[in-house]
C-alpha cells in the first residue's frame, strides 16, 4: 500500500490538475485548491486547535448535564428514600407551579393583545373620522343650487 497521499498540500501534478479544473469550472474553487497547495500543511494545527476549543466547550456541557441530574433534572437518586421522595414531591409541586404561572402568562399575553388590537382599531376609528370629515362636501345654502357640469362623460346616459 502507498503511504503518501495523491492530493496532499504540495505541488504535484493532481493538485495542480484540480487547481485548474477548479478556476475553469467555478473560479472560488480553483482559489481554494491554490491556498490549499500553499498553506495545507498548516491544516494540521489548525485541525488540533479547533478539536481542544471544542472539547473544551463540550466539556463544559458535560459538567453542566452532571450538575443538572445531581440537582433532581435526571436520574440520579441519593440513596436516602425519604430524601428522595421528598424532592421528587417537590419538583412536581414547582413544576405545578411552573405550569400555572405559564398558563397566567398567555392569559396576559392574550389579553395584552386584545388591548392592542382595540386601541389599534380606535386609532383608527379616528382617522377615519377625521379623514372623513376634511372629505365631507361643503354644504350650500337651502336656496343654491350646486353648479353642475357640463360636457362630455358626466352623465353616460346622455351621450
Amino acid at each position: 500500500m502507498n503511504t503518501t497521499a495523491l492530493i496532499r498540500p504540495a505541488w504535484t501534478p493532481a493538485t495542480i490538475a484540480l487547481m485548474v479544473i477548479g478556476f475553469m469550472v467555478f473560479w472560488p474553487l480553483g482559489f481554494a485548491m491554490l491556498a490549499y497547495i500553499i498553506w495545507g500543511d498548516r491544516l494540521e494545527g489548525f485541525k488540533r486547535d479547533v478539536n481542544r476549543a471544542t472539547d473544551g466547550i463540550f466539556a463544559g456541557c458535560r459538567r453542566g448535564s452532571e450538575k443538572a441530574a445531581r440537582w433532581g433534572y435526571g436520574s440520579a437518586r441519593t440513596g436516602n428514600v425519604a430524601f428522595d421522595d421528598w424532592r421528587e414531591k417537590e419538583l412536581e409541586r414547582l413544576a405545578e407551579e411552573r405550569r400555572k404561572l405559564d398558563e397566567m402568562l398567555t392569559e396576559f399575553d392574550d389579553y395584552a393583545r386584545e388591548l392592542r388590537r382595540a386601541k389599534d382599531q380606535e386609532e383608527f376609528d379616528r382617522f377615519m373620522a377625521n379623514r372623513n370629515k376634511h372629505t365631507a362636501p361643503t354644504t350650500t345654502e337651502p336656496g343654491d343650487k350646486p353648479a353642475q357640469k357640463r360636457g362630455k362623460g358626466t352623465n353616460l346616459l346622455d351621450d
